[in-house]
């Protein structure tokens, strides 16, 4: 996938919805494995890089910079690249079997495909470790070792990172489109798999008596959970969660005191979300 103007990755997961003919409703995501968890940052931290970076001002950029940072914290996991790898190649097989199925569109699936075989193939065209066009850059590990400092970026700290807020925007831009572009692989494979995820998942109403509910798995594999609830109601979940049974606790959103349950029965969708397999 390539960079378009300020464009750089596919849109992320909205996650707040207008659902036709029913509330307006806010989304809580809950991964179930380490996999799909380091997505779920990346994910984020590529949004948040993406929104900084289209900015005018140089403190945006400052922020788009150490959100780069970020990123390569995350995306240099050795095992990164490959799992993204496997999942697609595993996607890849599991959808070709639907080839000829009446209820599938032929035209859709080969699209499909061709996307899969695409953010593979960019994939395989990353050229070693992630992060190491930044860790060559002496200007750029300057930088990054100063921003784990309060105040450490100051423009007495750091004379030649002020100058370089001080130019052009289009120049930061540009500097900060090719830091990034190595990594923009890992952003397409994850954003793609994660867009499998979510639209593979299986959506059941429910209400939480008192604010608590419990699920037994009962055999259901998920990957990632979805709860969607009336963005009105002052409360957020707390999920407790493995391969036997789902906890759920509905918190009083209160940003100043202790939390404490909402002893409300709360109606609530939850959605399972699984890849094929």
């Amino acid at each position: 996938m390539t960079a378009s103007g300020d464009s750089i990755y596919l849109p992320p997961f909205s996650y707040f919805n207008q659902i036709p003919g029913r509330y307006y409703v806010i989304s809580y995501e809950f991964p179930l494995n380490e996999k799909v968890r380091t997505w779920l940052r990346l994910e984020d931290l590529f949004a948040r890089m993406n929104y900084f970076m289209s900015g005018e001002l140089g403190m945006e950029h400052h922020f788009a910079l150490t959100t780069l940072f970020e990123i390569h914290e995350v995306a240099s996991r050795p095992e990164l690249k490959s799992e993204l790898l496997q999942e697609l190649e595993r996607q890849k097989r599991s959808l070709s079997g639907l080839h000829n199925n009446p209820a599938i569109s032929e035209q859709a699936l080969d699209q499909v495909l061709n996307e899969i075989e695409q953010a593979a193939a960019d994939l395989q065209s990353m050229i070693g470790k992630v992060g190491v066009n930044l860790r060559e850059n002496e200007w750029l590990m300057s930088i990054k070792q100063r921003v784990g400092i309060p105040g450490g970026t100051c423009q007495f700290d750091l004379p030649s990172y002020h100058y370089w807020q001080n130019q052009p925007a289009s120049l930061r831009k540009a500097n900060l489109r090719e830091w990034l572009a190595p990594s923009l692989p890992i952003s397409a494979a994850i954003n793609f798999l994660l867009h499998l995820l979510r639209e593979n998942g299986r959506t059941i109403g429910f209400t939480a008596p008192r604010g608590t509910f419990q699920q037994m798995q009962g055999g259901r594999s998920a990957q990632l959970l979805r709860v969607s609830l009336n963005k009105k109601l002052a409360c957020i979940p707390e999920f407790s969660a493995n391969k036997y049974v789902i906890n759920i606790r509905f918190i009083i959103a209160n940003y100043a005191a202790k939390s404490s349950l909402f002893e409300e029965d709360v109606p609530f969708d939850l959605t399972f979300c699984t890849l094929q397999s």
